[in-house]
C-alpha cells in the first residue's frame, strides 16, 4: 500500500529540462509541465513566453513521500538549475524562467527555507540565491505537446544540447534516485 501522494511545484528555467529529470526519479508518480505564479487566468505557451502573464514555466510533481521526500526533490532541483541568476537559465531569459518553489504546506515552506539556508551556509554557490519561495498558486497544465517533450523529441536541438546534459548531470549526481 502506497502513501498519499503529495504535490510539489517548481520552476527553474525551461520546463522541458525539469520534466526530463524529475520524470525519471523513483517516487515521482506524475510529472507535468505547466504554468503558475502569474495573473493570466488562461495562459498558454505563446502568452507565457511573451513575459506578460507573470507565469513561470513549472513542473508539478505528484510524489510518494515514502519513496522520495521533499528534501531530496529540493536537492535535485538546486543541482539542475542555477538559482543565482534572476529570471534566467542559460540563454533562456525572462520572468517565465525564474527560480521558484511554490510550496503546498507549511512543512514544505520550512523545508525549503532550511535547505536554502544550508546552501548559503555551506557556500555552495558563488552568488546569492534568487529563488522565490511562495505559496502554491493557481496551476495550469501546459499544452499536450509540451508533456514528455524530451522523451518524445530527444534529437530536437534544444533537447540534445541543453536538456540531455542536465539529465546526464542529474543521473551522475543522483543515480540511486533514478528509475532503472
Amino acid at each position: 500500500m502506497t502513501s498519499k501522494l503529495e504535490l510539489a511545484t517548481l520552476g527553474g528555467g525551461c520546463f522541458w529540462c525539469l520534466e526530463a529529470v524529475f520524470s525519471q526519479l523513483k517516487g515521482i508518480e506524475i510529472c507535468e509541465s505547466g504554468y503558475s505564479g502569474g495573473s493570466d487566468p488562461n495562459p498558454n505557451y505563446d502568452k507565457v513566453c511573451s513575459g506578460k502573464t507573470g507565469h513561470a514555466e513549472v513542473v508539478r510533481l505528484h510524489f510518494d513521500p515514502e519513496v522520495i521526500n521533499f528534501r531530496k526533490i529540493l536537492a535535485v532541483f538546486f543541482a539542475i538549475h542555477d538559482p543565482t541568476t534572476l529570471n534566467r537559465q542559460g540563454n533562456d531569459i525572462g520572468t517565465q524562467y525564474r527560480s521558484v518553489i511554490f510550496y503546498h504546506s507549511e512543512e514544505q515552506r520550512e523545508a525549503a527555507e532550511q535547505f536554502m539556508q544550508e546552501l548559503v551556509n555551506r557556500k555552495i554557490f558563488n552568488a546569492p540565491l534568487v529563488t522565490e519561495l511562495k505559496p502554491a498558486e493557481a496551476y495550469f497544465p501546459g499544452e499536450t505537446y509540451h508533456q514528455q517533450y524530451f522523451e518524445n523529441n530527444p534529437m530536437q536541438p534544444y533537447c540534445a544540447y541543453v536538456v540531455a546534459p542536465k539529465l546526464e548531470k542529474a543521473e551522475d549526481l543522483f543515480g540511486d534516485l533514478f528509475k532503472r
